[in-house]
């Protein structure tokens, strides 16, 4: 496997990286856009204040939304100890870091010891909610499926059992097994992810909102706010 790299990589809308590891760790953040990662484990996504940890020997493959401004920053220590991709809080020092550290016209001791603060403020970035996790019974990842075709489809979790063939209770207990958390845990987590894609290539936010199934731009807002820091407005203006 090839080390990781280090540097800037512009992504169209819509390009991407095909699936690919590296022998060493990796810091994937767009200065601009939203990217995400998928591994079989499930997707991470992350704006503009977010980045994502891609551990050494990972099978992963990235998506552009928006036009995007990839910055890798490859590392061949763990400074978190974490063996699992992770989505992380990006910072105003820790954006600025990232960005000089992967622009051209640094070398030797001052490369080095940017690195070392970069690394001090990664050590302190703390990690965020934000992995969709992918379902590996077929009966719950038939039930997933129907949301990711219309994540503003409001169907209740007994509706989406009679749907598969299954139980509700079977249901709840594969996604708690499975996804680490509850139905309705899951299901707000792929609307946010859908709403960051959405955004990213420019849909209004209350058509946003609609479409992934808050029922109204307000409670969109809110929600949004909470999770990611900042209103939906303000998404890619900042």
């Amino acid at each position: 496997m090839p080390e990781a790299p280090t540097g800037r990589r512009p992504l169209a809308p819509g390009a991407g990286i095909d699936a690919h590891r590296h022998d060493t760790h990796q810091i994937v953040y767009a200065c601009r856009g939203v990217l995400s990662a998928t591994t079989d484990a499930g997707t991470w996504v992350a704006p503009a204040n977010r980045a994502i940890w891609i551990p050494a020997g990972t099978v992963h493959e990235h998506r552009a939304h928006g036009d995007t401004d990839l910055r890798l920053v490859g590392l061949t220590g763990n400074p978190l100890g974490l063996r699992r991709p992770a989505v992380l809080a990006v910072g105003p020092l820790l954006r600025e870091l990232i960005i000089a550290y992967t622009s051209d016209g640094l070398h030797g001791a001052e490369r080095a010891r940017l690195l070392g603060v970069l690394l001090d403020q990664l050590r302190h970035a703390p990690e965020q909610p934000l992995h969709l996790p992918t379902a590996r019974d077929p009966r719950l990842a038939a039930a997933c499926a129907v949301l990711h075709r219309d994540p503003a489809d409001g169907s209740t979790l007994t509706r989406l059992a009679a749907r598969v063939g299954t139980s509700d209770r079977t249901l709840a207990r594969l996604c708690r097994s499975e996804l680490g958390m509850s139905f309705p845990q899951w299901r707000t987590q792929l609307r946010l992810h859908r709403a960051l894609l959405l955004l990213a290539d420019g849909v209004p936010v209350t058509v946003v909102a609609h479409r992934c199934g808050w029922a109204s731009a307000s409670a969109f807002i809110d929600v949004f706010g909470r999770a990611f820091g900042y209103t939906p407005g303000r998404a890619f203006t900042m």
